[in-house]
């Protein structure tokens, strides 16, 4: 009888990775048998964790009514037909909705806003703290998500928008207190971005949203609006409840304008314009006097002397273009006493109960840029004040139709005179300017913050007492300086009244033939 060969021992290789997989493969069974299950019973333990800490948080005399709702809400589910499996099934519905996966993607990013807005929590304990509050809203390592109530972050991860709470303690009437928190959000939502604020001193809200920025491509042109309206920027759509048609280099569009109205029945007749050297005021002077032009006169008054209205002189409806102290004088003294004469034309007329003449219906625009500046020179030279001139037409301007618009540097506010700032009741200001500086030359501190870096003609605008409303001015430059593209250029030549006043030496833009005033 034969010997029979030995089996393989059990501890052979090939045993023990056939044992492997079989044992792997167990698992993997398993885990796809019991998936749904370890799904919900991941959600239903976060949902426990969740609501054990709102537990913890509640306030005390709060914990026995919510106790009774519960036992309440229990009993009625257990009365109703068909209550404890309906409420079974919402129950492992909502455990499989909180423990389901996510993709990596997803989860990485929710982790990132998580920990920003963790972040931005905790920063804001400091202000919104308490120790003496028994249920504080805000404290190191409190729950962030009662109280930053909702937000969205933008492609690149920032915060686009942030609605949070904030305790009724809080002294949210205060300027300075307000600045602080919009500051310290500034910083944590990510430099770079102009962040519009609006308390909600009602509910004790605050809503953050980041604004995209104005466009820049709008250039002089002839905008749709009646007589005594004057366009002096573009603003956001959600500001204003007007658009007008406009022309940039892809086409026409509507765009929400900051439409200033003078005239009789205007709250505020006079303009003072504000801002940094290069901020582009003289163009929004420019940007002003070429709209005036469509429906009155105007007498222009350039005291930096660089000749950047040069290009209005001897046009149809500009009276002149003045620089030198002696021409100065004597324009503004002929505003003075011309706006005594449509006043006292506009009396008589009301006196017979007539019309008023036709050459004190048609409004007069006084444009003084650097009026600083001519003072100062006066002084030097012992001449009168050239903003004392100006007090007849600020006082009675509005009643003889005369208006008034003044640009100055912020460095020179100080030295304005008092009737300027007294009746100036639209204010615009220019340039990277910081909240203190805004709140200074409008009266108010602005709802949104300030940009680090803006191009010309970005800046702010207030019209008597209403909001502040950010503001693009339209590219209005000079035509006659070579810097200029040859678009912009004609832009603003095509505006333009025709010539209809000789110029010495033959070349536009040089010094016109003096106007006799009548």
């Amino acid at each position: 009888m034969g010997r029979r060969s030995l089996p393989r021992t059990l501890t052979g290789r090939t045993s023990l990775s056939q044992g492997r997989e079989l044992a792997h493969s167990v698992v993997d069974n398993t885990r796809d048998m019991l998936h749904p299950l370890l799904v919900v019973a991941r959600g239903l333990r976060a949902l426990a964790a969740g609501a054990w800490h709102r537990w913890r948080r509640m306030p005390g005399d709060r914990r026995g009514p919510m106790l009774l709702l519960l036992a309440s809400c229990t009993v009625i589910v257990a009365l109703i037909p068909y209550g404890p499996t309906l409420a079974t099934a919402a129950l492992m519905a909502a455990g499989a909705w909180a423990g389901r996966e996510r993709a990596p993607e997803e989860a990485e990013a929710g982790e990132a806003e998580e920990a920003r807005l963790r972040a931005v929590y905790e920063a804001l304990v400091p202000y919104f703290g308490d120790p003496q509050d028994p249920a504080p809203l805000y404290e190191h390592g409190g729950d962030w998500q009662e109280a930053l109530v909702d937000h969205t972050f933008d492609e690149h991860g920032r915060l686009a928008t942030l609605h949070l709470r904030y305790p009724g303690y809080f002294t949210d009437g205060e300027p300075d207190a307000r600045a602080r928190i919009e500051q310290l959000l500034y910083l944590k939502a990510g430099r770079g971005r102009e962040y519009r604020f609006d308390w909600d001193e009602a509910t004790n809200r605050l809503y953050l949203s980041a604004l995209p920025p104005l466009p820049t491509d709008i250039a002089a042109q002839r905008f749709v609006t009646a007589p005594g309206e004057t366009v002096l920027g573009f603003t956001d759509p959600s500001a204003v409840q007007r658009t007008l048609p406009v022309t940039d280099g892809s086409g026409t569009r509507d765009a929400p304008p900051v439409v200033w109205r003078t005239g009789r029945r205007s709250t505020e007749p006079h303009l003072l314009v504000l801002g940094r050297p290069g901020s582009g005021t003289t163009t929004l002077l420019r940007s002003v006097t070429v709209q005036a032009l469509h429906h009155g006169d105007v007498l222009v008054v350039d005291g930096g002397g660089t000749g950047e209205y040069a290009f209005l002189a001897g046009r149809e409806g500009v009276l002149a273009v003045e620089s030198t102290p002696c021409g100065v004088l004597t324009a503004l003294e002929w505003a003075s006493y011309e706006t005594e004469r449509r006043l006292a034309a506009a009396r008589e007329a009301r006196r017979l109960g007539r019309a008023a003449p036709d050459d004190v219906r048609r409004p007069l625009w006084i444009v003084v840029d650097r009026p600083v500046a001519l003072s100062r020179l006066a002084a030097e030279q012992g001449r009168p004040d050239p903003q004392a001139l100006l007090e007849t037409a600020l006082l009675h301007g509005h009643t003889a139709n005369v208006t008034v618009v003044a640009g100055e540097q912020l460095d020179g506010a100080g030295l304005l005179g008092g009737q300027l700032l007294a009746r100036t009741a639209a204010r615009v200001v220019l340039g990277a300017v910081g909240p203190s500086d805004v709140s200074a030359a409008l009266g108010v501190p602005p709802h949104t913050t300030p940009a680090e870096d803006v191009p010309p003609g970005r800046g702010y605008a207030r019209l008597g007492v209403g909001p502040v409303l950010r503001l693009q001015v339209p590219a209005t430059p000079d035509p006659y300086d070579p810097d200029t593209c040859e678009a912009q250029r004609r832009a603003v030549l095509d505006l333009l009244p025709e010539r209809v006043l000789p110029v010495v030496g033959g070349v536009a833009g040089e010094e016109v033939l003096p106007v006799q005033a009548t």
